[in-house]
Order: C-alpha cells, then sequence, then structure tokens
C-alpha cells in the first residue's frame, strides 16, 4: 500500500515518547548520578564528552545533535542526557557492598580526569546502591548511624511496597549524596524507572530552589521600589502642573527598573513552577507508603520544599503587583499631564484666536483707508479732467463733477476690492483632505 507524503517530523515526533528510555537495573549495583548546568556551549561540549569517553571504550558514540546516550562501556554502563538548561550522566556498575555500598561508587570506574573535564556547573551528585531483598539492615537509627552520619532518614516504602527508600537529602564527604534501595521484588524495568524517578526528585528539587536566592535577592530591590512608588503617588496628590515632568521622570525611570528586574527574573520563577511540578508528579508515581520513625518524601518535600518555593511565588507576586501599580499610576500622571497640555493649547488658541480678530480688525481698518486713499486719487483725476475741458471750452463746473466723482469713486473702488478679495480666496490652494477619505 502506498501511504501519502509523510509529515517532515513525523518519526521524530513518534519516537520523542520514547526518548531517554529508564535503563532495566538489577539488585546488586552501584550507582553515580551527576548532573550540571551549562549554557547552549556547554551542553555541546557534553556532547563531545560522552564521544570521547565512548571512543576510549572503542565503542559508538551519540549521533551528532543526539539528546541521550546509553552505551555497555566494559566495566561500567554510561547513560547520558541532555535537557534544556542542564546535562546528567548515570555511571552504572555490578556488584555493592551491604555492609557498606557507598565504599567504592561506580564513579571509580570512569577514566581518572574524565569527570573533572566534564564542561558545566555542578548540581547534583549522588551515590545509589540497589541492594537485594534480606542484604543489609533495614531498622532505620542503624542505617543512619551506619551510613549516612547519624542524620535523620527520609524514604519508605515505594512501588507498593516492593522496594524501600532511604535518603537524606545531605551533601557527604567528597561531595555526593546518598540514596540507599532495597529490592523486594521488583522486575528490572520496574526498578530502572524507580531509580530514575528518585534521580529526578533530587535533580528537579535543586533546579526549583535555583530561584531561591534569587527571590532573597530581589526582595530589598522591591521594598524600596515600593517606597519609591508610594513617595510618588503621595506627591502626586499636591502636585502642581510645574512639578508633573520631574514626577513623571522619577515613575519612568522606576518602571524601567522593575521591568528589566521582572524580565531578568520571569524565566527563574517559572521554571520554578514547572519543576515543582515535575517533584510532586514523580513523588505521587513513587506510590510511598510509611515506615514508622521516618518521614516521607511528600512530607520532606511539603515542609522543606514548599516554604522555600512560596517564598518564590511570593516575591513574584510582589514583582507582578509592582508592576502593574506603576503602570496604573504612570497612566494617571500621563492623564495628567495630558490635560495640562491640553490647558495649554485652549490658552494658546484663545490667544491666536485673540490675534485673528484683531488682524481682522486692522485689515478691515487698513481696508477702509485704502478706500479712502484709492478715492482721493480717482477723484483727483476726475477733477484735473473737469478743469481741462473746462478750459477747452466745454460748459462743465469742475467743482460739481468733482463732488459727484467723490461717492461714484468710493462705491466703486469698495466693490473692486471686495470682488478682489473674493477671487483671491477663491483661488487660494485649499488644505489636504484627511488621510483615508
Amino acid at each position: 500500500m502506498i501511504l501519502p507524503p509523510s509529515h517532515p517530523q513525523r518519526l521524530e515526533l513518534n519516537d520523542e515518547v520514547h526518548a531517554r528510555p529508564p535503563e532495566a537495573l538489577a539488585p546488586g549495583l552501584r550507582l553515580s548520578y551527576l548532573a550540571l548546568l551549562g549554557d547552549p556551549a556547554h551542553r555541546e561540549a557534553s556532547w563531545e564528552a560522552v564521544c570521547d569517553l565512548a571512543r576510549r571504550s572503542a565503542a559508538a558514540p551519540p549521533l551528532p545533535g543526539a539528546s541521550h546516550y546509553s552505551a555497555d562501556l566494559g566495566p561500567f554502563r554510561l547513560k547520558w542526557e541532555r535537557h534544556t538548561e542542564f546535562s546528567r550522566f548515570m555511571v552504572i556498575t555490578p556488584g555493592a557492598d551491604a555492609a557498606d555500598p557507598f565504599a567504592n561508587p561506580a564513579l571509580a570506574a570512569v577514566p581518572a580526569g574524565w569527570v573533572q573535564a566534564l564542561p558545566g556547573q555542578l548540581l547534583v551528585a549522588t551515590h545509589l546502591a540497589l541492594l537485594p531483598e534480606g542484604e543489609g539492615p533495614l531498622d532505620p537509627d542503624t542505617l543512619s548511624n551506619r551510613l549516612f552520619a547519624g542524620n535523620s532518614l527520609v524514604g519508605g516504602t515505594v512501588s507498593g511496597g516492593a522496594a524501600r527508600v532511604f535518603t537524606d537529602f545531605r551533601i557527604h564527604a567528597g561531595g555526593f549524596g546518598r540514596i540507599l534501595v532495597q529490592d523486594h521484588g521488583t522486575t528490572p524495568r520496574q526498578a530502572g524507572r524507580l531509580i530514575q524517578r528518585l534521580l529526578e526528585i533530587d535533580t528537579y528539587r535543586m533546579l526549583a530552589l535555583l530561584a531561591l536566592p534569587l527571590a532573597r535577592e530581589l526582595g530589598p530591590h522591591i521594598t524600596a521600589s515600593e517606597r519609591k512608588l508610594a513617595e510618588i503617588t503621595e506627591a502626586l496628590v499636591t502636585a502642581r502642573s510645574a512639578d508633573e515632568p520631574e514626577l513623571l521622570e522619577r515613575l519612568t525611570r522606576l518602571a524601567a527598573g522593575t521591568e528589566s528586574r521582572e524580565a531578568r527574573t520571569l524565566y527563574r520563577f517559572s521554571a520554578a513552577e514547572a519543576y515543582d511540578a515535575l517533584v510532586q508528579r514523580r513523588i505521587a508515581e513513587l506510590r510511598e507508603g510509611r515506615m514508622e520513625g521516618m518521614q516521607t518524601l511528600q512530607e520532606f518535600m511539603e515542609r522543606r520544599l514548599a516554604p522555600a518555593l512560596n517564598t518564590c511565588r511570593a516575591m513574584a507576586a510582589r514583582q507582578d503587583a509592582l508592576s502593574r501599580r506603576v503602570a496604573r499610576a504612570t497612566q494617571l500622571l500621563s492623564t495628567r499631564v495630558d490635560l495640562t497640555r491640553e490647558q495649554q493649547n485652549q490658552v494658546v488658541l484663545a490667544n491666536m484666536d485673540r490675534r485673528a480678530q484683531m488682524q481682522l480688525r486692522l485689515q478691515e481698518t487698513v481696508e477702509g483707508l485704502s478706500v479712502a486713499a484709492i478715492t482721493y486719487y480717482i477723484v483727483g483725476l476726475v477733477a484735473y479732467v473737469a478743469k481741462g475741458l473746462k478750459a477747452g471750452g466745454l460748459p462743465l463746473d469742475a467743482d460739481l463733477v468733482t463732488g459727484i466723482a467723490i461717492p461714484v469713486a468710493a462705491i466703486a473702488v469698495a466693490l473692486g476690492l471686495r470682488q478682489l478679495r473674493h477671487v483671491i480666496a477663491r483661488r487660494a490652494t485649499p488644505f489636504p483632505p484627511p488621510a483615508g477619505r
């Protein structure tokens, strides 16, 4: 059967749901896990580091552009994943001493110097041991004293009682955290999914907490900005029109600073919400059960992670509220400035109207004087003509003719100037019509 042409991303989109599958893990193993933050350049360098390690072990390296890789490199198995802002590496080796499963970590099997050269900033480093049923102590206090430096343990039964998890969420000597998983009947795929969820909880917990230092740093700035805004809005109540430009400049600077900080922190606060949601989802997938004397992972996150994220949410809400208040104050002050400008424009237009009226009256006065002057010259010419005709023998009274010519000339000149004014007005270039009409 011949199918229609496929969408260019059909295969890529279909395989996306199968990307980064969990490893099939059997009890009796050691695992070392690293998560490193990095920019796009570091992400590309992490791929090159994996290629280098694969070539040293004579294994096929990941393909260019790959975002995950899993291969058996002889003494150990490597799993690598590249995400948006971090890369993570998982080194797995068989065998775990029940007496001290963290004594010889899996990362010791990696060539010397390779881990130190990894690009990015280390965010999470964890050693995990998966022990079979019946190996190692089950009492939390004994476990804490032997393997977790006497710290309070967090965990309990998971996967419906098929395994037990113990951790203290602390960084031990050597810079690594510790997670102990005691298997009681999980399948290899189930154990792989369980361990992947535990490591993702630890990773996403740290990624969510990246917003906390930013929230603490942001607090004093928001408090200072709120105080400045209060001062400006209070000054608006009694401000005169002469004070408005200076207030508008202060408010504009405040708005620019607020928008700059919001643009700088928006991604981190939004990412914290997304990572927290992932932590809660992974915990729900564990199907936890309580063990006497221990906090569950859910309880630990509610008491330790939730308050930190609530601080971030509160700071993000304060910042958003400040931005909206600054916008309202800016709009209010801009309205006042516009009203002041409109009043000034009305004064200017009134002055222009008065000047136009004065010019019109002056023009009418000049026009009247022009009629009188022109009439005077015309009547003078008529008088000369009448006297000339009388001297030539015509029976004319020059004074009478001159007297009659005065009103006739005045009316003719007035009508002529009026007609000339109308002609000039008709020939004047009209204003262009508004655009779109």
